[in-house]
């Protein structure tokens, strides 16, 4: 967005240069009383037109040729803007010239700035970087013939999971898994880290289309539909073309590149300072603990993240140290509602691990996972896998977003025992997901840490 806005005023610049002259500014003012607030407006004019098209959603289009033709809308919806501003202010004796001018290049410079991008985006997941990982539904000539087609494409970042047998003659090749058959695909997308679902039955078992998107949808999945024949349309999607294969592509999900890259920035930076900023008071938590309750001062425990990927999460260990052995003991015991559990006054946990819950201390190491990447500052809990493998299916939206250390069920309903009710706060957040939802998240916890609540 930075950039396309520096762009579009430095095209305004240029393009008066080349139509006006060494004097461009001298015609400018006598056009204009204020040609900054001209220069600033068209510049934000023209990024909400890009944001309001979609142009800022990379995993949306995946070819350049898509991405051209959303451009040249936008570039027609800003002239049309423009041209009624212009009217709106009395201000239509502009060069016709100049704006045939501008028009064109907005939409070419747009256009190159874009292709750079896909160039440094695929060296980089040639490299391995930010890999993506499909599983293709079906298992025929089609299906295989467009997972290639993907894997062609490195600059999508996408690597084949595996594939459902459809039931169509023939094998799959030994470089792909056959993971199972179609009635197989909640067993998978809950056993597999998948991030987008590749439908590709043959035309007699379209019947099972539907449902299958609408499962994944449901799940926070990217769906693409390949389809050799375009006779079946859905209520939402675009449609965009793959080698000559038409693709159906339904985004769910956050897909805002560019607010998530900022969300990324500001976990980086926050986490990093954090570490530094309170290591006197992670030394004083590890020393009450060592103190008090012995080695280990640490407690790690695999959860699940994004799309089901596992990583071991940290915090100071605030039970006894064989709580995990235990937990067959209290696993009836807990007082929630749903698959989470969560039980007041656990035996297993020790008085100084009261303390340190009470206050949240307990969650600091988690700023380890969120340098890591494995986690953010604000987002769902990372639940562990006994929990997550009692989800029922609109649960398991949650793991369509990074985890975090907090998030908007802690700071409105922390004290709830009501596990859907929890989960809606995770979904209505992932939902409405921006900047500022993170910031009142961020400035909501803290007070709440400090009064223990």
């Amino acid at each position: 967005m930075f950039v396309d806005g520096l762009m579009a005023i430095g095209l305004l610049a240029v393009a008066s240069v080349i139509r006006f002259g060494d004097d461009w500014t001298v015609y400018w003012r006598e056009k204009v009383s204020d040609p900054l607030i001209l220069v600033v407006g068209y510049a934000g004019t023209w990024v909400a037109v890009l944001a309001y098209n979609g142009l800022y959603k990379p995993r949306a289009r995946w070819t350049i040729r898509s991405e051209a033709v959303d451009l040249l809308r936008a570039t027609a919806m800003m002239a049309a803007v423009l041209l009624g501003v212009l009217f709106w202010i009395r201000l239509v004796d502009i060069s016709r010239l100049y704006l045939l001018l501008l028009f064109p290049a907005q939409w070419l410079v747009a256009l190159v700035t874009r292709a750079a991008l896909r160039v440094l985006f695929r060296r980089l997941r040639e490299r391995g970087y930010n890999r993506r990982f499909m599983l293709v539904v079906g298992s025929g000539g089609r299906a295989q013939s467009f997972a290639r087609k993907v894997e062609d494409h490195r600059e999508l970042g996408l690597e084949i999971t595996g594939f459902l047998d459809d039931g169509s003659p023939g094998d799959i090749p030994i470089r792909w898994r056959r993971l199972g058959d179609l009635e197989d695909i909640e067993r998978i997308l809950n056993s597999e880290v998948v991030d987008e679902v590749a439908v590709c039955l043959p035309f007699w078992q379209w019947d099972k289309v539907d449902a299958i998107t609408r499962f994944c949808e449901d799940q926070g999945k990217i769906v693409r539909v390949p389809m050799d024949v375009l006779d079946r349309a859905f209520a939402s999607g675009r449609v965009e073309d793959l080698d000559g294969t038409p693709v159906y592509s339904l985004i769910s999900g956050p897909d805002r590149a560019v607010g998530l890259a900022l969300k990324r920035l500001i976990d980086l930076s926050i986490a990093a300072a954090g570490l530094i900023i309170l290591s006197p008071v992670f030394v004083a938590v590890a020393a009450s603990i060592r103190l008090r309750d012995g080695s280990p001062i640490l407690f790690r425990q695999v959860r699940v993240g994004l799309h089901g990927r596992p990583f071991n999460v940290v915090k100071f260990r605030t039970m006894t140290r064989d709580a995990e052995d235990r937990f067959s003991e209290v696993a009836n015991l807990g007082n929630s509602h749903g698959p989470a559990f969560k039980m007041d006054g656990d035996p297993r946990v020790t008085p100084l691990g009261r303390h340190l819950r009470r206050t949240s201390l307990d969650e600091l190491p988690q700023l380890w996972n969120v340098l890591r990447g494995e986690m953010s500052l604000v987002g769902p809990r990372p639940a562990p896998p006994r929990e997550v493998e009692n989800y029922d299916l609109w649960h398991r939206r949650r793991l369509s977003m990074k985890p975090g250390i907090t998030g908007l069920w802690q700071v409105t309903a922390r004290r709830s025992d009501d596990f859907d009710q929890r989960a809606e706060l995770d979904l209505a957040y992932i939902d409405r997901w921006s900047f500022w939802l993170d910031l009142k998240i961020l400035l909501r916890t803290i007070p709440a840490a400090f009064e223990g609540r």
